[in-house]
């Protein structure tokens, strides 16, 4: 039998003021409803509509804000400052987490694989990040999830569009080696990756983009994700390492590719991955025989435990 009282009073906080606002208001509302249907006190809490001081109100936090103010350590230092324990990842790992260019920094100081990149300007020399790259890339902004902003670039005259996109979303901006492969997730959960899901978005996107994730219902999710065995492990034991190398911890995901050769990328990292009806982490948590009630206590179970 669940002991609901010792969790006291639980802030969901969701909504924001990141592009991922919408996506963050489902995910949280999907999550306070399987709070309360567990027997816990929770209450949502918008700070873009409350002032952050009335948490003091609160006895923890479920955080469930997606993109910056709530993925990059902003709401992890006030909860911090006001001495709320908060689910998943720290003031520092959530800071990391948020930045894709500091993610692959560490990664690639850790010796873990991940796809080459440079940062770039309208101003960047062109023919530099080619030679470097090659084409096809992947333009993205540094400080932004769930793909916003994100273009494929297959041809030079490209370039100019891609960045405009991505720079309407973030001051800086990267160009990434494009790998031609298969994409899979892995979610880690309490120390452990759970099996692996292979992502097979529509034919007639170029990846797994904002649509692809949230808006289709024809992107396939593959449990189990078709590697072998051997594969799985070793894509798993990755996500491990890349995980607690940028200071992530208790729930979140990892992305990556698997080219032609059979090698892994290592994509990015998400501290606070959505919990939506199309959303990754309850697909993978199913697999292991969590339901989505479940699997919101095992998360907030966290705030008992961890000392950020």
């Amino acid at each position: 039998m669940l002991e609901v009282s010792k969790f006291g009073k639980v802030a969901v906080l969701l909504g924001g003021r990141s592009a991922e606002r919408k996506v963050s208001l489902d995910s949280g509302q999907s999550v306070l409803d399987a709070l309360i249907r567990s027997g816990i006190d929770a209450e949502a809490f918008d700070p873009q509509t409350r002032p952050v001081t009335e948490l003091v109100n609160y006895d923890r936090a479920f955080i469930v804000l997606h993109g910056r103010g709530g993925e990059d350590g902003q709401i992890q230092g006030v909860l911090e400052w006001l001495n709320i324990p908060y689910t998943g990842t720290g003031v520092q790992g959530s800071a990391i987490g948020m930045d894709k260019v500091k993610t692959k920094q560490i990664w690639q100081g850790s010796d873990l694989p991940t796809a080459p990149y440079r940062i770039i300007s309208k101003d960047t020399n062109l023919d530099d990040v080619i030679d470097a790259l090659g084409l096809p890339v992947i333009i993205k902004p540094v400080h932004e999830g769930s793909s916003i902003g994100m273009s494929k670039v297959e041809k030079r005259e490209d370039f100019a569009d891609a960045i405009e996109k991505a720079t309407a979303h973030d001051a800086i901006v990267m160009a990434e080696k494009w790998i031609t492969g298969r994409e899979y997730t892995i979610v880690v959960l309490n120390g452990q990756a759970l099996p692996v899901i292979r992502l097979e978005p529509p034919k007639d996107v170029a990846f797994y983009d904002y649509d692809a994730k949230y808006e289709r219902n024809d992107t396939h999710y593959g449990i189990p994700s078709g590697l072998s065995e051997a594969e799985e492990q070793q894509l798993q034991a990755l996500t491990l390492r890349a995980f607690h190398a940028v200071g992530a911890s208790g729930w979140g995901r990892i992305d990556a590719m698997q080219d032609a050769q059979g090698n892994f990328w290592l994509l990015e990292v998400n501290t606070v991955p959505g919990m939506t009806s199309h959303s990754l982490v309850p697909k993978a948590a199913k697999a292991v025989g969590y339901d989505f009630d479940a699997l919101c206590v095992a998360i907030l179970e966290q705030t008992l435990t961890t000392a950020h």
